[in-house]
This record gives C-alpha cells, sequence and structure tokens, in this order.
C-alpha cells in the first residue's frame, strides 16, 4: 500500500472555494481505485491548546489542510496519475484551482502504515 499526504496552505478567504476542488479530489481518486480517507481543514474554534509534553507543543497554523489517500501499490497510483490526466472532471477542476487560487502552495509526502 502507498498512502499520500498532502498538506495545503489555503487562503482563508477562498475556504468554500477549496472545499469544492476537495470534494471532486476525493470522487476521482475514488474513481480510479484508490482510497480516500479525507480532507481535514481547520476547526472554527480551536479546542483547549494545552499540551501533553509541555514546552515542546505549539498551535499550529490556522491556514492548513491536509488530505491523505492510498493505493494499493505504486503501480496503481501511477495507472492512477496517468489516467485522471484523460477525465473531463479532472480538466474542470484544474480550471477551477487555476481561477480562484483557493491554495497557495501545497506539499506532498509519500508514507506506509505502521502495524502492529
Amino acid at each position: 500500500m502507498i498512502t499520500c499526504y498532502l498538506r495545503y496552505t489555503i487562503d482563508p478567504g477562498k475556504v468554500a472555494a477549496f472545499e469544492h476542488y476537495a470534494r471532486v479530489w476525493m470522487r476521482l481518486i475514488e474513481k480510479y481505485g484508490g482510497t480516500h480517507h479525507g480532507y481535514f481543514l481547520p476547526g472554527e474554534i480551536p479546542p483547549n491548546t494545552t499540551f501533553s509534553f509541555p514546552g515542546l507543543g505549539e498551535a499550529g497554523p490556522a491556514n492548513i489542510a491536509v488530505a491523505l489517500f492510498s493505493f494499493p501499490s505504486v503501480d496503481a497510483y501511477e495507472t492512477y496519475r496517468r489516467e485522471v490526466k484523460k477525465d473531463p472532471e479532472c480538466a474542470a477542476v484544474t480550471k477551477h484551482y487555476q481561477e480562484t487560487k483557493c491554495f497557495i502552495k501545497y506539499e506532498r509526502t509519500f508514507m506506509r502504515p505502521v502495524s502492529r
């Protein structure tokens, strides 16, 4: 299994546009054989920020969103990347991003699960 972690710096004034972008990509990942674990956006009211390890923890920025999705293998992920480029919905959501600039940047990290 291969899991992709995406960390977005979003434009706080364009959250609705980002949510639209996220919903389309969740659908596309599933359409091409992946499992989308969701997008996570900053909450409206942060909870108490007391940390378990005093002096080590700090509150994160309020303009970060993350997403996680998995494919059964690297080959399945590479097939998705090739095929999704041909999908009209992919073209439409890319255009949506270009028109709204709902995020400023993103980072992509590939991870593996830790099992018991």
